[in-house]
């Protein structure tokens, strides 16, 4: 399980690479993975301090960390 989480995290990473910032909706969408797997990777990418998350009405904004 922590291998899946890990793939999809990457697949996380690149997505917001190339989009930027979108909705956690469009995120589920846009990399064909399990709801479930989604989220725990966003949490491991939120707790290592990679992903931006704030909340938009009943959804949540999602971009990568960028360091100045």
């Amino acid at each position: 399980m922590i291998t899946e989480i890990g793939i999809v995290a990457g697949d996380i990473w690149h997505f917001l690479d190339q989009r930027h910032e979108v909705t956690l909706t469009e995120l589920v969408k846009g990399i064909d993975k399990n709801r479930d797997n989604v989220l725990m990777s966003l949490g491991w990418l939120a707790r290592e301090g990679h992903v931006l998350l704030q909340q938009a009405g009943s959804d949540y904004r999602i971009s990568l960390r960028k360091d100045a």
